[in-house]
């Protein structure tokens, strides 16, 4: 598939330096929490080979590698893996790759993290990205889909705020329209005014459930938090989908 040639928020927004300045309150704890408690329901044994799509600088990637996975790392932001590459070892490598291409390599697990999914505002890109998943899992294979859950974002929509961050004040403007979620980011650097957009598709569990039968994979359970709670519509904070 080629890629447009227009460039898209995200392949300019993911590459800053602000972007993880923004986002730095994804900590640690709370990712390694999450990610012990996806080894052990999906009862992973040492040797499985994950590939962690996007991975940004990498910190679920090197945290499932010390666990004793064979982990590939890959994501389209080339200063991201520039970042991650240091960390490499023989059971770990990072890669620049845009996940709307097809995939190297089979996998026991794919993982799809923090709201990385629905960038795209066509329905057959997006089962594209699930055929490219499909195609890259083992038998048995799993893939898993952490989105945020748009029908209690819905209800509690922050429409503005103010984040203040090293001295940086993000202002931060959101709305929803034609089932797109905008976040609008601006903020002044030496006195030069920057903006960002995010936009990410409002994908409901329904919706979630359409598009994976279009990829032709079946969402076998569906958790609404990183402790793997069960889903519930309105109050869960995330929408965790694991598909085969």
């Amino acid at each position: 598939m080629h890629m447009e040639n227009k460039t898209e928020w995200f392949q300019h927004w993911f590459d800053t330096k602000y972007y993880h300045l923004l986002y730095d309150h994804r900590n640690k704890n709370e990712a390694e929490f999450f990610m012990q408690n996806l080894i052990d329901f999906l009862q992973l044994k040492k040797g499985a080979s994950i590939l962690d799509l996007p991975c940004g600088k990498g910190r679920h990637a090197i945290f499932l590698n010390k666990k004793g996975f064979k982990v590939k790392g890959a994501d389209l932001s080339t200063n991201s893996i520039a970042s991650a590459k240091h960390f490499e070892n023989a059971t770990l490598q990072f890669v620049v790759h845009d996940m709307r291409e097809p995939l190297q390599g089979k996998y026991d697990v794919i993982f799809n993290l923090f709201t990385s999914f629905g960038y795209f505002e066509k329905d057959e890109v997006n089962v594209n990205v699930l055929k490219n998943f499909k195609s890259a899992i083992l038998n048995n294979g799993k893939i898993v889909i952490d989105f945020l859950n748009i029908d209690k974002i819905k209800a509690n929509l922050v429409a503005k705020e103010l984040i203040h961050k090293n001295d940086i004040d993000f202002y931060i403007t959101r709305k929803i329209e034609n089932e797109i979620l905008t976040k609008d980011i601006r903020f002044t650097v030496n006195h030069q005014k920057l903006h960002f957009t995010e936009k990410v598709q409002c994908l409901t569990l329904e919706k979630m459930h359409k598009l994976s039968e279009q990829a032709k994979l079946k969402i076998q359970h569906v958790f609404g938090d990183y402790s793997l709670s069960k889903f519930e519509k309105l109050s869960s904070d995330r929408l965790i989908l694991i598909l085969e």
